[in-house]
């Protein structure tokens, strides 16, 4: 059978009359999942050990911005099930992003691979199954892997969420937020992480340590910690997700010309082994979206249904401010026609007033082989519904590819919990060849876009540009000779913050330095300094932006 044929007419459902009748508490279950609306369509109900096809398990389309859970141990079918309500999404118009951790979601891109055990399960469930590939766009962090670059600024980062990659303590998240809040009043912009650096450096200098007086200040050995964080995280490579172009995260709101959604996939398995860094991201890219997104109500369908992966690594070690933000993103974003749905092995790894926010429940199987599990299994159980099912032996007897499921009907209420068989994925289960990936990224409208980095003037180059011994001009002079960015392909974007070039004068001092084989660190440049009070107040007033920062300290400029 080849990839594009579909599967014989025998695995469709039986005629109206010819079914046995379901037992009268299966009855009762497959009757709270009759939606009359358009709706996903995800297996048939267990019921007595029995698959009973005729019992379709569904969840509600409007109903996917209300958030979901998608739990279980490893190898119980979690990414099959995320493949499987990722197609239906994408088939019924809804754009969706995915983060592939493992590198095997790529497949939805592709046809699947008609065999013995995907015919049988769709026999079983009476499942029409057709060889699909879905339309996709593959994104990298940083370009790191297969995929678009997608990099943030530091500026729009903001300082909470980059304290939790930094593993900085209150404290000091604090007070990178006081080094933030300057940075912005002054017209400073973070750009990457060398920017931040400066200002750092800067501010804990002679002529820096006023600067902050009136906002609190910044200890020394604060300053020292940061830094040291900084140079720690550079020197594993992370520096080159922080940078432009910026991403947009508009881009994930995509429909295909054939009105598909695109199913946006983030290629983490390059930055696997750095689960705070790619947790987080996923967590400013949803903060993101929250920002620009405008209030929807409850619409007909979601705008986009965002699924977090490895969801507990966000949550772990995070303070309660860090956990307040994410509780109040989830909560607010459903207005703005964005579902979220959480991906992790139990529900306890979820902080109680997130999970209060998920509205749509898929279990598959939970082991109980420690206390540990035991506990995690109970604690699962008082998650649910009351139900039909003895749950706790339920969820430890649960086969790949099953789960229990409950979900907001079309009125908003709850279903029954309902065992479940679920349907086969139509799109490939595993990676798609690297060589066909990377054509893919390649022709992809967006590579041009976001492909080549950009190091525009910042922060950095101005306070550099400040030194007295350069013979800079002053901040009038600067802004009066604006220059074409150096290294933009003419293809690239505007940024988001306004692109201003390098001073001339700053590249002749530099190639004077190296030539007479100086070695001076930021700090030795910016202390010293007898110009830059001058020039960073009138930044701040004349430029006349202004920086709004909302959850999780995240920003965006109005214009």
């Amino acid at each position: 059978m080849s990839d594009s044929e579909t599967m014989p007419s025998a695995a469709a459902p039986e005629a109206p009359g010819s079914a046995p009748a379901l037992p009268e508490e299966a009855l009762k279950i497959a009757s709270g999942y009759a939606f009359t609306g358009p709706a996903l369509d995800l297996g048939a109900l267990l019921w007595d050990g029995a698959c009973l096809p005729d019992a379709q398990i569904r969840i509600p389309l409007p109903m996917l911005n209300r958030h979901g859970l998608v739990a279980g141990a490893t190898g119980t079918g979690k990414t099959k099930t995320l493949q499987l309500i990722a197609e239906q999404l994408s088939a019924q118009g809804v754009p969706v992003f995915l983060a592939d951790i493992k590198g095997d979601v790529c497949g939805i891109s592709a046809p699947g691979r008609p065999n013995d055990k995907v015919r049988s399960r769709a026999l079983e469930v009476h499942q029409r199954w057709t060889a699909t590939g879905f339309p996709a766009e593959f994104y990298a962090l940083g370009g790191l892997g297969h995929g678009i670059p997608v990099r943030a600024t530091v500026t729009s980062f903001g300082p909470v969420l980059l304290a939790k990659v930094l593993q900085l303590n209150r404290t000091q998240e604090q007070s990178l937020g006081l080094i933030f809040h300057y940075a912005d009043q002054k017209g400073l912009d973070l750009v990457d992480l060398k920017d931040l650096r400066a200002v750092v450096a800067f501010l804990t200098s002679d002529e820096g340590r006023p600067e902050l007086k009136n906002i609190g200040g910044l200890s020394t050995a604060t300053a020292g910690v940061i830094l040291r964080s900084l140079a720690a995280f550079e020197a594993q490579g992370m520096a080159d997700f922080f940078g432009e172009p910026e991403f947009d995260t508009a881009e994930f709101l995509r429909t295909a010309e054939d009105g598909r959604g695109t199913v946006s996939v983030l290629e983490l398995p390059a930055v696997q082994d750095k689960p705070q860094l790619f947790s987080t991201f996923l967590m400013w890219l949803l903060a993101d979206l929250f920002h620009d997104l405008p209030e929807v109500g409850d619409a007909d369908r979601p705008k986009l249904v965002f699924f977090f992966d490895e969801a507990h690594l966000l949550f772990h070690d995070a303070s309660k401010a860090f956990l307040d933000s994410i509780t109040q993103t989830v909560r607010l974003i459903r207005s703005k026609g964005v579902g979220v749905f959480f991906v992790t092995q139990t529900p306890k790894d979820v902080p109680a007033e997130v999970l209060a926010q998920l509205g749509n429940r898929v279990q598959h199987a939970l082991r109980a082989f420690t206390p540990d599990d035991q506990k995690a299994l109970k604690a699962t159980v008082k998650t649910f519904p009351d139900s039909s099912y003895d749950l706790e032996e339920l969820l430890t007897g649960l086969g790949t590819g099953e789960a229990v499921v409950t979900v907001l009907s079309e009125r908003g209420a709850p279903t029954p919990v309902a065992a479940t068989r679920l349907r086969a994925p139509e799109s490939l289960m595993g990676p798609v060849e690297a060589a066909a990936l990377d054509r893919a990224v390649t022709a992809s409208p967006l590579y041009a876009r976001y492909a080549q980095a950009v190091d525009r003037e910042s922060a950095y180059e101005r306070l550099a540009a400040a030194r007295p011994s350069t013979g800079a001009k002053g901040p009038d002079e600067m802004r009066a000779e604006p220059k074409k960015p150096e290294g933009r392909s003419e293809a690239a974007p505007q940024s988001k913050a306004k692109s201003r070039a390098r001073s001339e004068s700053e590249a002749t001092d530099e190639s004077k330095d190296e030539a007479a084989g100086e070695d001076r660190s930021v700090v030795e440049q910016v202390v010293g300094s007898g110009m830059f009070k001058s020039l960073a107040r009138s930044i701040g007033t004349q430029i006349g932006r202004e920086i709004t920062r909302s959850v999780f300290g995240t920003a965006r400029r109005r214009r």
